[in-house]
């Protein structure tokens, strides 16, 4: 088995508030992920492999407290689901992840039976080419993803910001003859050659210390 990418396809979230700790939320976050990978058998030519990973996280956020309703023109009444007490807004920013590791494991050892992936939405069991398995049959693929994402609440509120009418010009620039406009070709000789676009720089900061001699000396 050889690693190969994975792609970040969405990433659901909740907010629930904490009874015990007002202005305090718990935001849990479901990602959903693409993994491809290259299955070897034998000395054969490999053949690419991909399936559905999920990971489940839940944080702990302040997000104030707000008592007031939201009612917005584009809102469908919906009675079953009446606007409530206004909570803030989760928001999930994510890049695709590194993979660090996979393993392949035995049906018996991976327990899938325990594993909540039943209730996947549609959207997502679209974007794999064949239909999902989601049974307890055959080997079950372990992928280790490195995530890198910013978690926070978002909540709507007033801010008083200085205002200021629009800036008109009074004045009307002149030229006579035409002696306003510069020649272009005389601007242009003035402008420094770009010698750095066309030669890699002599060191590269961040480096070894700013060394240019390409030794790895600490």
């Amino acid at each position: 088995m050889k690693a190969g990418c994975a792609e970040l396809l969405f990433v659901s979230t909740n907010v629930e508030p904490i009874c015990f700790n007002k202005g305090f939320y718990t935001v849990d976050v479901r990602y959903f992920y693409k993994i491809t990978a290259d299955a070897f058998v034998g000395a054969a030519r490999p053949v690419e492999i991909t399936g559905l990973a999920v990971f489940d996280k839940r944080v702990i956020l302040f997000g104030s407290e707000g008592c007031s309703k939201t009612f917005t023109s584009d809102m469908v009444l919906d009675c079953a689901n009446l606007p409530q007490v206004n909570q803030p807004l989760a928001v999930v920013e994510a890049v695709d992840p590194l993979v660090l590791g996979m393993k392949l494991v035995d049906p018996c050892e991976c327990k899938c039976c325990e594993c909540e992936l039943c209730d996947i939405p549609a959207c997502i069991c679209g974007c794999f080419g064949s239909d999902l398995d989601f049974g307890c049959e055959g080997k079950r693929l372990f992928v280790s993803l490195g995530q890198f994402s910013l978690i926070r609440l978002e909540r709507d509120t007033q801010l008083l910001i200085p205002v200021y009418d629009y800036c008109l010009p009074e004045k009307e620039c002149t030229c006579d003859g035409g002696q306003c406009e510069e020649d272009p070709c005389e601007l242009f000789r003035h402008v420094k050659f770009p010698v750095n676009e066309f030669f890699p720089p002599n060191r590269v900061e961040g480096g070894n210390g700013g060394c240019s001699c390409g030794c790895c000396c600490n």
